[in-house]
């Protein structure tokens, strides 16, 4: 069965708009933008979020080496669009063993990335030491993007949040020590922007971390 829309921040029953609300209402959060039904990876269900998408949809383009796309989660509905994305990625880990990494972009209040952090949300900032020097400098989009450590986080991974092309940007990676990937100038290209070179993207077995 494809399953239900679900709260982006508890991943509870979320009821759709009706005669006493317009918008998606969890009982525990209120309003939200509703996570979509997870489907196995494949070239097709990342097409599909990607036109929906008002925000970036973060690949490493290319790939590390051996590694595999696994799987895209999606909060919005037609008439909003999606306002958060999480790419899933897994291959070998820098001090081997597997290893997986999972990209979210949102907008302000969603709170899908700090529900896959471990983290009270719905946003990165009172987490962040920002007046420290960022722990990650990456390239989104071709720019230069600096991360830092997201502090408290369950002890099994390794969080690094910062702000890319307007959005926040969550990178989120199992076990703790495949966080030294992150610093290997990792480059990400937003999937809207991509071209025909998708159509060859490899794809894996579906990351349970996106049904967590």
């Amino acid at each position: 069965m494809r399953g239900e829309p679900s709260c982006p921040k508890c991943g509870g029953r979320v009821r759709p708009p009706g005669l006493f609300a317009d918008t998606w209402q969890c009982d525990v959060h209120g309003t939200v933008h509703p996570l979509q039904p997870v489907v196995p990876p494949s070239v097709e269900a990342l097409t599909v979020v990607v036109k929906r998408a008002r925000v970036p949809v973060w690949m490493p383009w290319p790939l590390p080496v051996g590694w595999l796309f696994t799987g895209i989660a999606c909060a919005g509905d037609d008439r909003s669009g999606g306002r958060a994305t999480a790419v899933a990625c897994s291959g070998p880990g820098p001090l081997g063993g597997m290893g997986e990494l999972l990209l979210v972009a949102e907008e302000l209040g969603v709170g899908l990335g700090a529900r896959y952090a471990g983290i009270d949300g719905p946003d990165p900032g009172p987490h962040l030491r920002v007046d420290d020097p960022p722990d990650v400098k990456l390239h989104a989009a071709g720019r230069p993007t600096p991360l830092w450590p997201v502090r408290e986080v369950p002890p099994d991974r390794a969080v690094f949040a910062g702000e890319a092309l307007g959005m926040w940007l969550w990178a989120i990676v199992w076990p703790e020590q495949t966080g030294l990937l992150m610093y290997d100038e990792l480059v990400l290209t937003d999937l809207r922007d991509a071209g025909a070179e998708v159509d060859l993207l490899p794809c894996g077995a579906l990351s349970p971390r996106l049904l967590t």
